[in-house]
């Protein structure tokens, strides 16, 4: 288990306050032991969360070149033909994962290709499991071309809490299968596109961990 690079900024600020307001508490009002204890209380829950929330173990990868892997973990919130309107502009199978606080935030690549598109939206923060939040929220659409010419799209999604979209990919790039693309801090949605003849592997309600949970075969 390690922890992510992303996650230093947010470690930092972290300890930096725990030691502010143990400070406080053991100068300030040093014959209190309730206003000690709830200082090393507060700073050990926040420190824990921190390094839950930016955990990034080590997984025992799932590829394939017929497969298509989850990008991330979380729980299958949504599977729907709908009409694509950025890139593909047609009819595709949408397959929506929600990302909570407690899951890992890594995102991955969910087939491996050229990195045929990419494109940052600012937006809005509503709640990931909006619609809306697929089209008016803080967002990335990357699409990847596999060698055998079809194309996948997919997106990080910023949520309530999410402020912040990371990604590590641009147009031209070359994408590895379960490779590391991004992050989104905080709970966060991913919605995938694909071919509308692509066979699922999940259903709505499924748990799936990003790099190891095979989503389709096509």
């Amino acid at each position: 288990m390690k922890f992510h690079k992303e996650g230093y900024a947010s470690l930092g600020l972290v300890l930096l306050f725990s030691a502010i307001i143990i400070f406080i508490a053991r100068y300030f009002f040093p014959g209190y032991a309730v206003a000690s204890g709830f200082a090393y209380l507060l700073s050990g829950f926040l420190t824990i969360t921190i390094i839950q929330f930016f955990r990034h173990p080590t997984r025992v990868i799932t590829q394939g070149e017929n497969y298509v892997i989850a990008p991330a973990d979380g729980k299958v919130v949504v599977i729907e033909e709908t009409t694509e309107g950025e890139y593909f502009k047609d009819k595709r199978l949408q397959v929506s994962i929600f990302m909570s606080p407690i899951n890992v935030h890594v995102n991955r690549y969910p087939i491996g290709g050229d990195v045929s598109f990419f494109k940052y939206h600012p937006g809005k923060f509503l709640a990931a499991w909006e619609p809306k939040s697929s089209t008016d929220n803080e967002r990335t659409t990357v699409v990847v071309k596999h060698k055998n010419g079809k194309e996948i799209l997919f997106r990080q999604i910023a949520g309530a809490l999410a402020r912040r979209i990371v990604w590590y990919c641009k147009a031209g790039d070359k994408a590895e299968q379960c490779g590391e693309m991004g992050f989104i801090k905080f709970g966060s949605r991913v919605d995938l596109f694909l071919p509308v003849n692509t066979e699922l592997k999940v259903k709505i309600g499924d748990t799936v961990k990003g790099s190891q949970s095979i989503l389709a075969v096509w």
